[in-house]
């Protein structure tokens, strides 16, 4: 190998590495103002809250709308795909090599019908549970990563499921959202900062 192919080597080896102190925490959402407070977008409203809270401001980039905070020595990327759900696996891909995210480090915020409404469940890895933004992003990057599901239930007719998951929450459930984001978003600085097992313990099983 000459001097010019071993420099070459190490400065690619060198822009592999991924850096443990950053993470990337993707809402998946559909970003077309028609479907704002919809359940299928409650992955958007948890890092939406999340950027008011630290203050972040998004780009609209490739694939997605993207910012990041500091907090507590990490640096917390948050994104929102605008590629629509079915595609978010290739803006979850991009991302993750844009900033050398590693996959422990990359937690997917998602809806999730078989949960019921304002649970939240924290698994480090698992299939798409028939929800078609997970299916893209396990087709993309595999299985192991993180998801944060939040229950939006599923009291709908037989035959209106896309009606009842691209619908706007009832006056009942809006009352109830703030206090289920604000566990979420808790939850994800619980992430970046104890890791899943904990949070895991301290959101699925709340006292």
């Amino acid at each position: 190998m000459s001097i010019f192919q071993k420099i070459r080597s190490y400065f690619s080896s060198t822009e592999a590495v991924e850096d443990p102190m950053k993470y990337l925490i993707v809402g998946i959402g559909n970003l077309h103002p028609d479907y704002d407070e919809t359940r299928h977008n409650i992955g958007f409203d948890v890092v939406d809250a999340l950027a008011k809270e630290y203050d972040v401001k998004y780009e609209h980039k490739q694939l997605a709308e993207i910012g990041s905070f500091k907090f507590k020595g990490r640096t917390i990327f948050l994104a929102k795909p605008s590629t629509y759900v079915n595609r978010s696996g290739k803006a979850v891909r991009y991302w993750m090599q844009q900033h050398k995210i590693s996959k422990p480090n990359l937690l997917v915020v998602v809806d999730d019908l078989n949960l019921d409404f304002g649970k939240l469940r924290l698994r480090k890895k698992g299939k798409d549970g028939g929800h078609n933004g997970l299916k893209d992003i396990n087709q993309m990057i595999g299985q192991d990563y993180a998801r944060l599901r939040i229950g939006i239930g599923n009291n709908f007719p037989k035959g209106r499921q896309v009606d009842f998951v691209l619908g706007k929450w009832s006056n009942e459930e809006m009352n109830e959202i703030p206090t289920i984001i604000k566990k979420a978003t808790k939850g994800i600085t619980d992430f970046c900062t104890i890791g899943p097992d904990f949070t895991a313990g301290k959101i699925n099983n709340p006292i």
